[in-house]
């Protein structure tokens, strides 16, 4: 393992995509892995043990591929596994959990919504999360459906809008002025979610903090890649080639919308 070694991310499926397209802006050197275990999408409603099997059996691929760091670009993924993957290997993992610090830090209202799947909203992060920032009102909602019409490119769907609206919705009605993104697939729908919000809330997507915190790890090792250079990027799943390439347009597809979203 040296500077050259790739930073790993890792999710069910396309959500940790919009995870590593904030570590390729803030660290275009850094050559990328990005292994997507799509044959088994969606974690949100599988037990923990299996995801916990599931992720571990992933993580063993990219540490043949001498990955410096792992990225856990998947809430459910990171509650049912990071404990696990930190006592069995010797690399650093970043995982995720809903933004709620933020939410709460800037909140007006006192009341905070969090849009997860289900593995997310019924798991310990959220619960613990909950305890520490008990200053404010915590709503959490799973949104079903959602992933699928990620994964399945129909984002500008009537389905997509329908569900948006549905969900935000029922956070307004309980007066959050922040909804966090608690799944990494959900920034695809930002802007079905920021139309259906019309304004009356802010939304907060964690992985620009998640980049950051990558980024900061590498460097207190040594291992940060920050010379002149475009780094290299590899896409692997659990279902194949045609996967891969799809993995490849999508992000290339999302890195566009988000430049002009920001």
């Amino acid at each position: 393992m040296d500077k050259s070694s790739p930073i790993a991310v890792f999710d069910s499926g396309m959500g940790g995509l919009t995870v590593l397209s904030r570590i390729i802006r803030l660290m275009p050197c850094e050559n990328t892995v990005y292994y997507a275990d799509s044959a088994h999408c969606p974690y949100g409603p599988r037990p923990a043990e299996q995801v916990r099997e599931l992720v571990a059996r992933a993580v063993d691929v990219l540490m043949g591929m001498e990955a410096k760091i792992v990225v856990l670009a998947c809430n459910t993924a990171s509650v049912a596994a990071v404990d696990y993957l930190r006592a069995r290997y010797p690399v650093d993992f970043v995982a995720m959990e809903p933004a709620v610090k933020p939410a709460v830090l800037t909140t007006r209202t006192g009341v905070v919504g969090v849009l997860a799947t289900r593995g997310t909203v019924d798991g310990a992060a959220l619960a613990r999360l909950r305890r520490t920032w008990s200053q404010a009102e915590v709503v959490a909602l799973a949104g079903e459906g959602l992933v699928e019409i990620v994964e399945s490119d129909t984002e500008d769907s009537d389905e997509a809008r329908r569900l948006s609206e549905f969900y935000t919705g029922q956070l307004l009605d309980k007066g959050a002025d922040r909804i966090v993104l608690g799944c990494t697939h959900y920034p695809f729908l930002r802007p079905q979610i920021e139309r259906a919000i019309g304004g009356r809330a802010t939304v907060i997507d964690p992985a620009p903090a998640v980049a950051r915190r990558v980024e900061s790890l590498l460097r207190e090792r040594g291992l940060l890649n920050d010379g002149a250079c475009e780094g290299s990027r590899l896409f692997l799943s659990s279902l194949g080639d045609d996967y891969n390439r799809r993995l490849e347009k999508k992000l290339e597809n999302y890195m566009r919308i988000d430049d002009t979203e920001r």
